[in-house]
């Protein structure tokens, strides 16, 4: 059973989450960023970074004069970004529908539900990564759809794999050893408990994806930012 204290903690982050969302996505809304898909970028990262997300904003948010490593973080929050937004939606979905998780191998294939859930966070994430990274190349290199679309694609696999790498890591460390190991409870998308973790597993994913960023943006595979 998850202690009390847990869920408390959990419904706390999870509240200055959404609050620095709707403050992030005020912000938007009074000045549009430079790069418009950005808009979108700053208040999802909200959802998991909270108040170093906004910090990060107010000191980083201008258009060039950036050093090198803050131009990889914007980057590394693009693909965040998409990474959030894919699981948010491939969560809820497999919690309304259990169904689509058996092209992913549950029940059957899969001894434990959550190797389905990470097949399907992967395909969402990476089509809304690629999305966000097509509105991100495209503009800035005067592409059309369909060569926008690759080289989105090009930009976005490798640094989404990456990212989710290290949630997929933290995220194993609360279900198998604290969830399960410690508490013995089974925790879903349903509860609190399970979305306080993910907070914490997106930054993990940050600190996985960071370095990649930094050798796609050097190659000049993905824009700096």
């Amino acid at each position: 059973m998850i202690p009390l204290w847990f869920t408390l903690l959990s419904w706390l982050a999870l509240t200055i989450g959404v609050l620095s969302f709707l403050y992030l996505l005020r912000e938007m809304r009074r000045q549009l960023p430079h790069m418009a898909i950005m808009a979108w970028v700053w208040p999802i990262c909200g959802l998991f970074a909270g108040p170093l997300v906004i910090w990060f904003h107010r000191r980083w948010s201008g258009h060039g004069g950036a050093p090198f490593p803050v131009s990889v973080a914007k980057g590394t929050l693009h693909c965040g970004a998409g990474c959030t937004l894919g699981d948010i939606a491939a969560e809820s979905l497999a919690l309304m529908i259990p169904a689509v998780l058996i092209p992913f191998g549950w029940p059957g294939f899969w001894g434990e539900r959550i190797f389905a859930l990470w097949g399907i966070d992967y395909v969402f994430a990476l089509a809304i990564g690629i999305v966000f990274q097509y509105f991100s190349i495209a503009p800035m290199r005067g592409l059309g759809l369909g060569e926008g679309l690759r080289e989105a694609a090009k930009a976005d696999i490798a640094s989404l794999t990456s990212w989710q790498i290290g949630m997929y890591g933290m995220m194993a460390i609360f279900h198998f050893a604290l969830f399960k190991g410690l508490w013995g409870a089974d925790v879903t998308a349903a509860d609190p408990a399970f979305w306080f973790a993910m907070q914490i597993a997106m930054m993990a994913g940050f600190v996985t994806a960071y370095p990649v960023n930094w050798l796609l943006i050097r190659k000049g595979v993905k824009e700096e930012m």
